[in-house]
Order: structure tokens, then C-alpha cells, then sequence
């Protein structure tokens, strides 16, 4: 993708993004993305099919690009200039979260949330699978993979939601100590 293509790109997300900020997203035409990304119809439509393609391309850059410097500690835009990085992926993600990049916790307490929550909620299943399935399978045979999973990325989406009603007033770290308290007796 050229420099034009992704700068059209970004006015786009950045466009929708405000408009989620204002309204649902069932409300939201296509006109109006348009109109506040000053983009044309060919445009918009050379990017994205359809406003669903839009919001599963923002949700995929948004949570992708999250869940991947979690996974990837090395990669840690500046959050660790005066310290190491944190052992735990979880309090990595809170530290991600905290940025507040793109308006993310913005996105997750809008009234559209629902629809970002499942993304994020998809793209944490794929964390937890890779960080504590694939390297250490679960032996208990009387829990599947599949509901464990959905159990901790479950846990951890209201743990955000809690966190974002009660005004952000535990740092990362002290969420992170909470939520390891309560999944560690069930980690593999």
C-alpha cells in the first residue's frame, strides 16, 4: 500500500472512529464516513466493501497491532524507557491499554461497544492460545482448550470493563496483580 493509499486509509478509520464516538454504529451511514473523511464514494469503496468490512479492518488494526506487541515485549514504543518490560503479557496489555491509542478504551466503552468488545475479545482468545495453550497444553482432559480460553479472554474483557466504569484508577500493574491472583490456579 502507497503513502496515499494509507494516509486515504487512516482519514477513513479516523473519520468512523469520531463518528462511533457520536452515535451506534447502526446508525452511521456510509455517507457520513465519507463526508467526514472528505474521501469520495469510489474511494471508500476501493478500500473497504461495506461499512462491516470497515469496522472488521479498524477492530483488526486496532486489537491486532495491541495483541502483537504483547506477545512481543521487545516492541514496547517507549513504555519501558526507565524500566524493563513486564513478565506478564497481561500487564503488558493493560500498559497498551492505558496509551489509549487511537481511542481504543474510547471504542470499548462506546455505545457500540458490544461490537469492539467481541473483537477484542477474539483477538485475546488468539493471545491466550498462543502464550499458554500452544507452549504448555492444558492436561486437564475434563476442561477443553477451547473453554479454558474462553473462560480467561472472558475474564479479562469485564476486568477492562470494570476498570473503564470505575475511571482507570488502578495502574496497569495493580490490575495485573488482580487478575493473576484469580487465573493462576488455573493456568496449565
Amino acid at each position: 500500500m502507497d503513502r496515499r493509499q494509507q494516509k486515504t486509509r487512516a482519514a477513513i478509520f479516523s473519520a468512523f472512529t469520531t463518528l462511533l464516538e457520536e452515535k451506534s454504529y447502526g446508525k452511521i451511514t456510509v455517507q457520513e464516513i465519507i463526508d467526514a473523511a472528505n474521501v469520495g464514494r469510489t474511494t471508500f469503496y476501493a478500500h473497504f466493501g461495506t461499512k462491516d468490512d470497515l469496522l472488521k479492518a479498524l477492530c483488526e488494526e486496532l486489537f491486532g497491532h495491541i495483541i502483537q506487541t504483547a506477545m512481543d515485549c521487545s516492541h514496547t514504543h517507549g513504555l519501558y524507557s526507565d524500566a524493563a518490560a513486564p513478565e506478564s503479557v497481561f500487564c503488558h496489555l493493560l500498559q497498551h491499554l492505558q496509551e489509549n491509542d487511537s481511542n481504543i478504551l474510547g471504542l470499548l466503552s462506546c455505545e457500540s461497544s458490544d461490537i469492539f468488545l467481541r473483537y477484542f475479545k477474539d483477538s485475546l482468545n488468539e493471545l491466550i492460545q498462543t502464550q499458554f495453550i500452544h507452549p504448555n497444553p492444558y492436561h486437564n482432559s475434563k476442561i477443553p482448550p477451547d473453554f479454558f480460553i474462553n473462560h480467561i479472554s472472558s475474564s479479562f474483557v469485564e476486568m477492562v470493563l470494570w476498570w473503564l466504569k470505575g475511571h482507570r484508577k488502578q495502574s496497569p500493574e495493580e490490575l495485573d496483580q488482580y487478575f493473576r491472583a484469580v487465573i493462576e490456579p488455573i493456568l496449565p
